[in-house]
């Protein structure tokens, strides 16, 4: 597991494209037959994927960072699955996740397992997990069990359907929500526009994106903003002071997921576009 430490604000506005990259940037995401997981001291976020391919992939926990014999020993986890129909193993008990479903994962469960229906054109599961301080049980939402929220116009090029999967009007977690955003063709601005949330951190991942094409992602401060190139299925780290936008050489998915403490999803300070320098 690697492990990432964010610089405060001033820190912030030093740091060259590379280091940039180095602190916030995510691209070792989905290989097959592992589990490549980032750790973030930003709310403690811990970032990763799994892609089987021909054999069953356990989610297991380090001890050096996480000091607990079991993941989900102190941990609750959010998983959206982007590839073909796989399945998630908790303690014995199967869920079958199609393309775009995702599980919610509840403090306590022992054993965590992923395969794939076909080792050849397999599961692709994206997951992010934070710190719990209480059990909730674990629990699949299908992709039409997801609250769909239709927002943006053609003529701002950000037409976009929200779907909110793990949220309090779906079900109880500690901190985690989490959902997946898609724009529609011609649209290519995300979050615009942008806002902070003092109260929680947040993780992009992007995908659906051709070889060739990459969302220019801003973050920083409103009045000195910086940028970060994102290619397929890279995620993106942001701090709560950090406002999070995007804007593609094509339209895109992306999934977010945020922990912290307040799970309200439309708490967030909104920035005038006037006010992004």
């Amino acid at each position: 597991m690697e492990v990432r430490y964010s610089p405060d604000q001033s820190g912030f506005k030093k740091m060259t494209t590379d280091e940039l990259r180095k602190s916030f940037l995510i691209d070792t995401l989905f290989v097959k037959n592992e589990i490549p997981m980032v750790y973030s001291d930003i709310d403690r976020s811990i970032t990763g994927s799994a892609v089987p391919s021909g054999q069953t992939l356990k989610l297991t926990a380090t001890k050096k960072e996480m000091a607990a014999e079991y993941f989900c020993e102190r941990r609750e986890v959010g998983i959206i699955n982007i590839g073909q129909v796989g399945s998630i193993i908790l303690d014995g008990t199967e869920y079958l996740m199609n393309n775009k479903d995702a599980l919610y994962i509840g403090r306590g469960a022992k054993q965590v397992e992923f395969k794939s229906k076909d080792g050849n054109d397999p599961a692709k599961f994206y997951f992010v997990s934070y710190p719990a301080h209480k059990e909730y049980p674990s629990k699949h939402i299908k992709y039409e069990d997801a609250i769909h929220r239709h927002l943006g116009s053609v003529e701002t090029s950000n037409k976009r359907t929200i779907n909110q999967y793990i949220l309090p009007d779906i079900l109880p977690t500690c901190q985690i929500v989490m959902g997946l955003t898609e724009l529609e063709d011609g649209s290519v601005w995300n979050t615009m526009p942008c806002h902070t949330h003092q109260r929680r951190s947040e993780v992009y991942m992007y995908y659906n994106l051709n070889p060739d094409s990459f969302v220019v992602h801003l973050n920083g401060a409103a009045e000195e903003t910086r940028h970060l190139i994102i290619r397929n299925e890279q995620a993106v780290l942001s701090t709560s002071w950090s406002l999070h936008s995007g804007c593609g050489t094509q339209s895109y998915s992306f999934i977010w997921a945020m922990g912290g403490e307040n799970q309200v999803f439309d708490d967030m300070d909104g920035i005038p576009m006037k006010d992004l320098k």
